[in-house]
């Protein structure tokens, strides 16, 4: 599969640098990177966009402005992308009522779109479209399996990663650790990690997209200790 990924800083260098090393060897991954500064609108995306892209299969929109996402269906054209994925870990870099304007646009395109928020709830059930189901099976909500010595865990494996890399860094925080800490400490080590997702209090869920993306973390490990305890697993 061939990916490319749209960004402007860290936050987007961190998980095309995480895919790069975590993802399948046969993965072509590649990145285009935007001015830091971009007008508020973008009336004309020539000044912004290079006249080809690497040809891709899957665009990931990884933009700290809304700028980036108004592009997006310019760079589906030039990379001949078949389906995009644009999170949102901070609703600035892209709100809701853009997100639907461009998935609108997009499907009149031929074109997928899906919009986790934040990046690590994305599933393979979110969408139909064999690449992004095939980068979801690989990146987003986070699986663990966990095996134990007496009540300690001995060992994590990580089934699948947060798109940031994160999954990994929790899995080594939690080696030694008693049973009954563990859903808490992997809570702590996700925003150790750190965790680059907003603190503001989002709408839709009543909390921060980073308290959220916490949440993702602890469900995996909690999941992960039931079956290795032989529990039944909500």
């Amino acid at each position: 599969m061939r990916i490319l990924m749209a960004i402007q800083g860290n936050y987007g260098q961190r998980i095309v640098d995480a895919v790069k090393k975590y993802g399948p060897s046969d993965w072509e991954v590649n990145s285009y990177t935007f001015p830091a500064t971009l007008p508020a609108i973008i009336d004309d995306p020539e000044p912004f966009l290079p006249r080809e892209l690497p040809q891709a299969d899957l665009l990931i929109s990884l933009g700290e402005h809304q700028g980036v996402a108004q592009m997006m269906p310019d760079m589906v054209q030039r990379s001949g992308a078949r389906a995009v994925i644009a999170p949102a870990d901070n609703r600035t870099w892209l709100p809701p009522g853009l997100a639907k304007q461009i998935k609108g646009k997009l499907e009149r395109m031929g074109v997928d779109m899906v919009y986790p928020v934040p990046f690590c709830s994305l599933a393979e059930k979110d969408s139909q479209n064999q690449y992004i189901r095939e980068f979801a099976r690989y990146f987003g909500r986070p699986e663990l399996e966990i095996a134990f010595e007496l009540e300690n865990i001995k060992q994590v494996k990580v089934l699948k990663d947060a798109p940031c890399g994160s999954t990994r860094y929790v899995a080594e925080g939690l080696m030694g650790i008693w049973e009954r800490d563990a859903v808490e400490k992997s809570g702590l080590l996700h925003h150790q990690y750190p965790c680059l997702a907003t603190m503001v209090k989002d709408q839709e869920f009543d909390d921060t997209l980073m308290h959220r993306g916490g949440l993702m973390t602890k469900l995996a490990v909690e999941k992960g200790i039931k079956e290795a305890k032989g529990t039944k697993s909500d």
